[in-house]
Parts: C-alpha cells; structure tokens; sequence
C-alpha cells in the first residue's frame, strides 16, 4: 500500500495526525503537509517481521535482513525470497539479545566478507561478538569471530551492536554497558565503549588507549550507555552515534578519538523511578551532545542521506524512533544540530533505517513488522 507524504525544508518539526499501528494502518493514512518540500510514497514491501534489526544489499541485488531471533532473510527485487541464510550462529536470546546488525566489507566485491554483530551465549552470560563470513550460495561458510566483548553478563540488556567502516577500512562497533553503569567509565572492560579494530579483528596502534596499562586496546570512545545507531560520513570524514539514555536523555553524539560521553557521570535524563543519575548535565572533560532527546525517543539505527533522490535531504540523518514510533530527519550545519521533523509518525517501533545502493530509504519496524520503501514523486 502506498501513501503520499509531503516533506518540509523547513527546519523545525511539523506535527501531523496520529493514525492505527496495525500491519494493515501503518504508515498509510492522510496526507503529511507542509508548506514545501519534497512528496514521497511509502511501499510496504514485506509484514510480518517480528523483530528485524539490520538490512544489507548484495551487489547481485539480493538484499539480507537480520531478524533479533537468528535468522537472515534473503529478499530479491524488493521481494521476500521465502529463504533464509544457513548456518547462522546461536545468539543468546536473554532480554533485548539476539542477532544484530548486518555489513558488507567495503571491498565485498574482491574479498566476499560479511559481518554481523550477535549476542554470544557463554557459561558467564553472553556478550556481544563480531563474526565474519562468506556466502556459499546460502549457507554461511569461512566463519571467524574476530571480536568478543568482556566481561559476559547475565543480563539481558544493552548490547549496542551497530557496525560501520571508515574509508581506511577501520571497523568501529559500538557495545552498550550491560545495564551496569560504572562499566561505561571503566577503561578495563569493552561494555560502554565504541571500538576501533581491524577488519580481521587487530588492533590498530595508534587507537587512543594502546599501550596505557589496564586499558582495553580497542577502545575508540568511552561513556556511552546504548549506541545503537552508527553511521560514517565518509565526505567529511566523521563518525555519527546515537545512544538511549534512561528516561530522557537520548544523544547524537560526534564521535572523536578517546573522548568520553559521559555516562553516567553527567546525562539530560533520570532514572526509570525519577530519581537522580547525576545532577551534572555537562562536566568538564566530558563530549557533551551534538543534540538530546527529553523526553526519550528510543533512537536505534541511523543512516546518512546521500543520495539525491530526495530534495534537501542530502546531508541529513535519519534516525529511527523506537518509543515514538517515527522517523526523526536531522537536519545538520557542519557538525552542528540545525533542525528536526518527525516523518512516519506512528508507524511502529522503527529500528533500521538504511540506504540502498540505488539511493532509495528503507525502514524496518517491529511490532508493526513492515519493511517500507520511501519512492520520491518528482
């Protein structure tokens, strides 16, 4: 089903009518008007995911899907194949756990590597890893753990699990700090952090925290509470990340080599209960954000606009809204927060948003399963 939406240039958020979050509403109810911008439909492609995480294109035009539970669905020209990837690893499924995101390596084309972030499950608990593969038609072969975050934790909350490259061909992930707080501050253990590795897992030497006695040699950046949304500007040469805080307090943060973010030593959020986190909103020594959310959206997954398909969005992010159930348009000076709109308000719990390799938007959401295809009317 196809809906009509009219996007602003304007650079603070438009409200809209809220409609249904069913399979068979969302995403398709009245027109969003603004006073200019760019109309765009959304195709709903696929219903019935359960708990999709990350998406990735092939260059044969296959696109991969990851789903929370462990599985990889094969779609083919916008369409799901019925197949699934073979061979996928056990993730450990307490609590927010699962498979996470999916990435081609840059050079795919002359070495076949894809990677994938997933919760391990182990006698401690579980953690998450960073795995390597290669495609034998669909079955997962050449396997390679080339990263497993310490300590494993029994909980079941907080594992980051987004995964970019940089035009060097660094791999970054980001791992959240496992519910436990001191842990995003502890440069001794990898819960908290965003890390800097090679694309087989070594470790680059001039990372930030090499050779500092007790310090995690792969830390890039530190203080963080739940990145996940991770994106790199490869024009500018720049990492974005999002994180959750707790109840308020959600940041958009420029990733910089070996700065802290701060939690929970400062935040603009509280405790679930109301009760204080840290009466510090910012502290010096500590990144502050870019921009935060109170109250909290829930942001997860994130994508750079690129492509010129959709007027004035080039240049912007668009994040995911888990709680808020939209797409937030993030609109970008420099390095610098300019503006913000709400697009697919009430659409469901988005939790990827990704750019296909022929400029197009496609949003994953749980709850209302779908997988939509932003179209651009000219």
């Amino acid at each position: 089903m196809k809906i009509l939406y009219f996007i602003p240039l304007l650079m603070l958020a438009l409200s809209c009518t809220s409609h249904p979050r069913s399979e068979e509403n969302a995403g398709t109810s009245k027109f969003q008007k603004t006073a200019d911008g760019p109309v765009f439909t959304t195709d709903t492609l696929h219903k019935g995911f359960k708990n999709p995480w990350g998406m990735t294109w092939l260059p044969d035009g296959r696109m991969l899907v990851t789903e929370r539970a462990g599985e990889i669905l094969i779609f083919n020209k916008d369409k799901f194949t019925g197949q699934k990837l073979e061979g996928v690893p056990t993730v450990y499924k307490q609590g927010q756990g699962g498979l996470f995101d999916i990435q081609l390596h840059p050079k795919y084309k002359e070495n076949g590597w894809i990677y994938i972030a997933y919760a391990k499950p182990g006698p401690e608990g579980g953690s998450t890893v960073i795995m390597r593969f290669k495609l034998k038609g669909n079955v997962l072969t050449e396997q390679q753990e080339i990263f497993r975050t310490t300590p494993l934790t029994k909980s079941g909350a907080h594992f980051g699990g987004r995964i970019i490259f940089d035009k060097k061909g660094y791999l970054y992930f980001s791992s959240g700090e496992r519910g436990t707080k001191p842990n995003s501050q502890d440069l001794g253990n990898d819960l908290g952090k965003i890390h800097r590795i090679y694309d087989d897992g070594r470790i680059p030497q001039d990372n930030p925290f090499v050779g500092k006695t007790g310090a995690r040699p792969s830390i890039w950046s530190y203080g963080h509470r739940n990145p996940q949304g991770l994106v790199y500007d490869s024009k500018n040469d720049i990492i974005w990340a999002h994180e959750h805080g707790a109840k308020g307090g959600d940041e958009l943060n420029l990733i910089e080599k070996g700065a802290n973010y701060g939690w929970p030593l400062t935040t603009y959020g509280v405790n679930y209960d109301g009760s204080v986190i840290s009466e510090f909103k910012e502290k010096e020594g500590i990144t502050k954000p870019v921009h935060y959310w109170v109250p909290s959206i829930a942001p997860c997954g994130m994508v750079l606009v690129t492509s010129d398909r959709y007027k004035g969005w080039k240049g912007n992010l668009l994040i995911g809204a888990l709680a808020k159930t939209h797409v937030a348009r993030i609109q970008l000076k420099g390095k610098e927060f300019a503006g913000e709109e709400k697009l697919l308000e009430n659409v469901g719990r988005v939790r990827c948003v990704a750019q296909s390799p022929d400029g197009y938007i496609y949003v994953l959401t749980e709850g209302s399963g779908l997988m939509l295809k932003l179209e651009p009317i000219r």
